[in-house]
């Protein structure tokens, strides 16, 4: 069988069956700061400012001298989410990069990561000067319906290899749904 013919009938499955369709599962946003403070404090302003929801603070696990960073300090935060939010975060997000992501970023079972240099590159954002200007790291976790059976608790079971999302499926999801290019 040659690819062609292969992709072909992959589209008609997908086509045919809902639970091969593709969704985003959530988006991760994530701001490591690296101090504790005023500094902590103007980047989850910002993140909840972006997201519409309250980011969670998240502490060092080990102490690192030469960053001056202590075991337990406030260094990042983080948001997480789902559905409609998570939608409409990653269209201003792919708008930020300008539609463009590297092949790298696409991990084997079609996970996503991507960084935004400035905040200021989403559209909408405004410049605060009391708030300054930060980066962000972009996680988008893809799944296809019934993956819930290897994560719940009672009755959990294994899915087949053919139901995870792949690399190149992911990449075709993300070039259809949201017209991004993927750089080699």
């Amino acid at each position: 069988m040659d690819q062609q013919t292969l992709n072909t009938q992959t589209s008609r499955l997908i086509l045919e069956n809902p639970m091969r369709r593709i969704r985003i599962e959530k988006v991760v946003v994530n701001c490591s700061v690296g101090k504790s403070g005023a500094p902590l404090e103007r980047a989850e302003k910002i993140i909840q400012m972006l997201t519409g929801q309250k980011p969670s603070i998240r502490k060092a696990k080990k102490t690192i001298r030469g960053f001056g960073i202590h075991r337990g300090e406030p260094i990042a935060v983080m948001v997480t989410l789902r559905r409609n939010k998570a939608r409409e975060f990653l269209q201003k997000a792919f708008a930020a990069v300008g539609y463009k992501v590297k092949e790298e970023s696409f991990d084997q079972y079609g996970n996503l990561a991507f960084g935004i240099r400035e905040h200021l590159d989403i559209p909408g954002t405004k410049y605060d000067p009391e708030l300054g200007v930060i980066g962000m790291d972009v996680i988008v976790h893809v799944s296809r319906p019934g993956r819930r059976v290897i994560l719940r608790r009672r009755a959990r079971s294994k899915i087949g290899k053919n139901h995870l999302v792949t690399r190149e499926e992911s990449m075709k999801f993300f070039q259809e749904e949201f017209g991004v290019k993927i750089i080699s």
